[in-house]
């Protein structure tokens, strides 16, 4: 046989392994994505914060102003962390593992909390309850971000349907539209499913009136608007489009607008892969490959202020994430805001 054969059949052998591989083992069914172009210009205004915790905050993804007027977080090494008027803080519930993401205060002094994991939770004086793990038969994934409305409903958003916490960027390589948003009703004491088929359901947000809640559409580079009074009750609409960040966290703030935090999902690389499915779904296939190119990601930290129309008012950014990356909430309270992450050992605050 010549050597022309040899190779050419150990090429083909090395393809037909390739494909079975990648047949067998890639978990997602990828959608060409196209990232939006609109830029800004930098300000780097986030580079004034003021650290609040630094080194004693693990990734402090998520903020809250608690019935008590305190500022509590979450925190990756399983902590819900508060702090106290002099400024000092106290570890104050342990829940334990690696994947707490929202919280959110509830009128009865308690705090609501999304666990990656365990799902919708609520930790008070009294202990931890478990309020939902499962929804009309599904298990809840990646319970991500919640808020209670004044009837006690609680309305929070599933990420992804597919992918749990520790494969969340299998979900970005998708693409695709496997995030919810579900309502937990406090008399049946059980969620339902209210808007599915979402490009990762992220942030989640009430209107002043509660006839509206906002949800991050963070795949799409949008947030939409679903209604829940009115004659659009049920419909669904686009509040903001075409963002120069992958939206995060939506908190409301004090003059009736949101304040909406920018993840940046982006790389040079990501940008090259995702037109192409198949390049995507190779990637998968290969967990370390995939890892790398999440650490790729764009490490700067972005948050916009948009009114009740949907128009941006304000940005503020660390353009090079030099002292804060990767924000991902951005709370407003008494002419502060403060600003979890994913890249930093501290909360953020920043005068207004």
């Amino acid at each position: 046989m010549s050597p022309r054969i040899i190779i050419g059949c150990a090429v083909l052998a090395a393809v037909l392994s390739l494909i079975l591989h990648v047949a067998i083992n890639s978990p997602i069914s990828p959608q060409p994505l196209s990232p939006p172009s609109l830029t800004f210009k930098p300000n780097n205004l986030l580079q004034g914060v003021e650290k609040l915790g630094e080194g004693k905050l693990h990734l402090p993804e998520d903020t809250c102003i608690g019935k008590d007027g305190k500022l509590y977080t979450a925190t990756r090494d399983g902590w819900i962390k508060r702090q106290h008027v002099n400024g000092t803080w106290e570890d104050w519930k342990m829940i334990g593992g690696s994947s707490l993401l929202g919280l959110a205060k509830s009128m009865d002094g308690d705090i609501i909390v999304c666990d990656g994991n365990q799902g919708l939770l609520k930790v008070g004086e009294g202990g931890l309850t478990v309020l939902a793990k499962d929804v009309e038969g599904t298990k809840i994934l990646l319970a991500d971000d919640a808020i209670e409305a004044s009837d006690g409903s609680i309305y929070f958003s599933d990420a992804s349907s597919k992918f749990g916490l520790q494969d969340w960027f299998m979900d970005v390589l998708e693409a695709g539209s496997n995030g919810r948003v579900l309502r937990y009703d406090p008399i049946k004491k059980r969620a339902s499913i209210l808007l599915a088929d979402i490009g990762f359901a992220n942030g989640v947000a009430l209107s002043p009136e509660e006839d509206y809640l906002l949800v991050a559409e963070t795949l799409k580079f949008r947030c939409l608007k679903y209604w829940l009074k009115g004659e659009k009750k049920g419909s669904v609409e686009v509040f903001v489009d075409n963002l120069p960040g992958a939206p995060d966290n939506i908190n409301l703030a004090p003059d009736g607008s949101f304040w909406i935090a920018l993840i940046e999902l982006r790389s040079r690389w990501l940008d090259l892969i995702h037109p192409y499915p198949l390049v995507k779904r190779t990637i998968a296939a290969f967990p370390k490959v995939a890892r790398e190119l999440s650490r790729m990601m764009e490490r700067r930290a972005v948050v916009i202020n948009v009114d009740g129309d949907g128009k941006i008012k304000k940005v503020l950014d660390d353009s090079d994430g030099r002292v804060v990356s990767f924000v991902t909430s951005a709370l407003e309270h008494e002419g502060h805001l403060y600003l979890g992450s994913l890249h930093v050992d501290f909360i953020g605050k920043f005068p207004l």
